[in-house]
């Protein structure tokens, strides 16, 4: 029985070593290979606007603050094509009569149905044909989940399956949830038990640790398009506190990062962080604007500090990895994009700068298994798609 058990920890430890490694190394064409490049994913580099209330305390239930024209914005510039069967405008508006209908705050809901969808890229089970916003009934392993007839519908059932978390009444439309009654006969525990955003954490999405965080730091950067605009009316205050002078000057730094006046931006996210040096919110935004004035270094701690405050911050990991990869510190890279890919586990782009980090230290079995990883984990992500190809093209059959 003992000698089972070695054996069964040594298989175990072997297949924990070599679960990211092919069986077998592949033969490249080294001359093609120095003809590749891989495409890198880029920085997550929309700036956010400082939140005042605490994550804990924001409710499901509400009006919305970010405006339809900032979240038609906020969709759009992160993802110009999204796959939708409507117009971009149509479909926010349908969110925001939907959410007025049941109170449910329209503006986060569809911050969660940018982080369900990737920005209506899709990738996993759902497609887009099934106009699901939310993966209602999608439960992995090939499991697609809910259809429904037009977005409007799709918007509407999401929006309700807000309601039956956060709330012990009927719908107020007739419903169109397939999930509404599951959870009404078959979960006690969350059926109008569940008031916050963060409250979804676990239950929504498995293991969903900072799910409802990040839906939070999406809507925060939804109401940070502010580009177009020259000046912003800064609210007339009776108290000079550190906090309201940070606010202030994130909302002066956002008028001039959106107008690309990223010196300017700089400036006055710098004032933010003096004025509070713990603020996660206004070291992303220092830390941003120093990327765009080519501040490496000093981006490079701002991040540091960032992370300090915020250690489950994926998206902090992610950047910082990114900076370290452009200084060629590989290794260093290397472990934020695995520190990011813990935090979230189906962050496809952490992985493809793997992959990049990988093959600019000549590890190309090494980044070809982690793009065919990336490319299952999301299966419309173009730029894995297209370094996978270029790397798949160097193997000698």
């Amino acid at each position: 029985m003992k000698n089972l058990l070695m054996s069964a920890v040594i298989i175990l430890a072997v297949f924990a070593a070599f679960s990211f490694k092919n069986v077998e190394a592949a033969n490249f064409n080294e001359k093609m290979l120095r003809q590749v490049q891989l495409t890198d994913a880029g920085g997550k580099d929309i700036p956010k606007i400082i939140l005042r209330e605490d994550p804990l305390d924001i409710t499901i239930f509400g009006a919305p603050v970010a405006t339809q024209e900032q979240m038609i914005q906020f969709i759009r510039l992160r993802n110009p094509n999204p796959k939708i069967n409507c117009s971009v405008e149509d479909l926010v508006r349908y969110y925001y009569e939907e959410g007025a209908v049941e109170n449910i705050r329209a503006d986060i809901a569809l911050c969660q149905a940018i982080k369900e969808t990737g920005t209506w890229n899709y990738g996993g089970d759902v497609t887009p044909d099934q106009n699901n916003f939310c993966g209602l009934g999608t439960t992995g392993g090939g499991v697609k989940g809910g259809y429904f007839p037009t977005p409007q519908i799709g918007a509407r059932a999401h929006i309700q399956h807000l309601l039956v978390y956060t709330s012990t009444r009927p719908t107020k439309r007739k419903n169109v949830d397939p999930r509404y009654d599951h959870i009404v006969n078959n979960r006690r525990d969350v059926f109008g038990n569940v008031h916050t955003w963060v409250g979804l954490n676990g239950i929504w999405a498995s293991p969903g640790h900072n799910y409802g965080q990040d839906i939070l730091s999406l809507w925060q950067q939804a109401q940070a398009m502010l580009s177009g605009k020259s000046k912003v009316e800064l609210p007339r205050r009776s108290t000079n506190t550190p906090e309201d002078i940070a606010e202030d000057h994130v909302q002066l730094g956002l008028i001039a990062y959106g107008n690309k006046d990223f010196v300017t931006a700089e400036k006055e996210f710098q004032v933010a962080v003096d004025a509070t040096p713990e603020s996660t919110d206004a070291l992303w935004d220092l830390a941003l604007a120093q990327e765009k004035n080519g501040k490496l270094d000093a981006a490079l701690k701002t991040y540091d500090q960032l992370l300090k405050f915020r250690p489950n911050f994926e998206t902090g990991y992610y950047n910082r990895g990114r900076i370290k990869l452009l200084q060629n510190d590989f290794d260093g890279a290397v472990k934020d994009f695995k520190r990011a890919l813990q935090i979230e586990t189906r962050f496809v782009d952490a992985l493809n700068e793997i992959a990049v980090a990988h093959f600019k230290q000549g590890l190309y079995d090494d980044a070809l298994n982690d793009l065919q990883e990336a490319a299952k984990m999301n299966t419309t992500n173009e730029i894995v798609k297209a370094n996978l190809a270029k790397l798949q093209a160097c193997v000698v059959k």
